[in-house]
């Protein structure tokens, strides 16, 4: 994964739209957060987008494609990122909507960890102490050497 520091600085121009962005490096890439959602990441000279499966069909639609990179295992793993329209590379108005769909999705995506039900505690593999034989009354009862 690779984002050279053109793309990456254009790509947080064009979602500057949205609010205050940042980039963090990730992987020989960079990821975009809008705020503290991550809704966009750079690699491969390429803008990839969120996209949950509500917005999904309008990215396919204008003919972009998926994230994906080749596991250690000669997988193909597909993330859920989709490449930015090319028109909407051109200027931030013309990114605006595609960005709104990626915070969106990054939203939802929010949304559903904080609904999601906590696991169970988990019992604690430390162990309380057990009580020394007389406890404090040992010490009470201790004799002075008069």
């Amino acid at each position: 994964m690779v984002a050279t520091p053109a793309l990456q600085a254009h790509a947080l121009e064009l979602l500057s739209s949205l609010g205050p962005s940042r980039a963090r490096r990730m992987f020989g890439g960079a990821g975009i957060y809008v705020g503290e959602h991550f809704i966009a990441l750079v690699a491969n000279d390429v803008l990839f987008l969120k996209a949950d499966a509500l917005v999904r069909p309008a990215f396919v639609a204008a003919g972009c494609h998926a994230f994906s990179f080749t596991t250690q295992g000669g997988q193909r793993s597909v993330l859920g990122y989709w490449s930015a329209p090319d028109e909407a590379m051109e200027s931030p108005a013309q990114m605006r909507p595609w960005a709104v769909l990626a915070l969106e999705s990054a939203l939802r995506a929010a949304a559903a960890k904080r609904c999601a039900v906590p696991r169970k505690a988990q019992a604690s593999t430390r162990q309380a102490r057990p009580a020394r034989a007389g406890g404090k009354a040992l010490a009470k009862g201790r004799k002075t050497g008069a």
